[in-house]
């Protein structure tokens, strides 16, 4: 277990790899810890120097009071970087991870070298959305929301085929503090990085799972087409977490990219 203190808040992260490798920067979803990543981050180990977090209000990390704004997340992962002296990270983010990704990369380009968005956005989600999200999560706890969001994250054939799995999720989502997932439901509700992220000038690969009930792959792909020289890959037979039932073809989309883009 390793714990940093950054922006009055403490966070939990893993640093693994040799440090004079390039960094390979992984930012995970609402309503999840950095175990998100087990099945995709050791299959980059040999070529980068590994770096995830539980960004604030999740997994072991410090919950502060809501509400919380996406330049809180962005300022957390910025400082992070700064602390490990990380510069040209490729950023690999999932949902909010990936609104995460996107404002680093226009705040701080020395940082990032290339971006991963994966089942993300330039915007998710409407204002009522998130307000209804949060009043739920506020009243009745994340109990009270638990069934939609593995609906919306796993296809109903994942959810039958593998039924003690999914309620491992159901545990991890019902788990992290409602201060945390109110909070960043409050930082998705009030971000649009349409203008900003149409400015990003660095090599982009979009992924969107076929069965993503969340951010579904046409929100991604337009997402991606603002962005000059993006490329866009559907993930098929995946869910909003395609580093969980399709890791495999998440692996093989991002090491081609790497590649493709002079990353390796």
């Amino acid at each position: 277990m390793k714990m940093m203190r950054v922006n009055d808040v403490t966070l939990h992260m893993s640093d693994t790899g040799q440090t004079e490798r390039p960094a390979l920067v992984f930012s995970n979803s609402l309503g999840t810890d950095f175990r998100l990543w087990d099945r995709v981050a050791p299959a980059f180990s040999g070529h980068f120097r590994i770096v995830r977090y539980d960004k604030r209000g999740h997994g072991l990390s410090e919950a502060p009071p809501p509400p919380y704004a996406m330049s809180d997340h962005v300022g957390d992962l910025e400082a992070l970087l700064d602390r490990l002296d990380i510069r040209d990270a490729i950023v690999a983010g999932l949902s909010v991870g990936g609104m995460i990704a996107q404002g680093l990369a226009a705040k701080r380009p020395d940082l990032v070298r290339a971006l991963v968005l994966a089942d993300t956005a330039a915007r998710i989600g409407t204002r009522d959305l998130w307000n209804e999200r949060i009043a739920k999560v506020e009243h009745g706890g994340i109990e009270a929301i638990a069934e939609n969001v593995l609906e919306r994250w796993f296809s109903e054939e994942f959810r039958n085929q593998h039924p003690e799995e999914v309620q491992g999720w159901r545990a991890m989502v019902t788990r992290t503090p409602v201060n945390g997932y109110a909070g960043t439901s409050f930082a998705l509700r009030d971000t649009d990085y349409s203008v900003p992220t149409s400015h990003l000038k660095l090599p982009v690969l979009c992924l969107g799972g076929s069965e993503d009930g969340s951010t579904p792959p046409a929100v991604v792909k337009a997402t991606a087409d603002l962005i000059p020289g993006a490329r866009f890959v559907e993930i098929p037979d995946a869910g909003h977490l395609p580093c969980i039932d399709q890791p495999a073809a998440m692996i093989d989309a991002m090491q081609a990219f790497f590649q493709e883009a002079r990353l390796v």
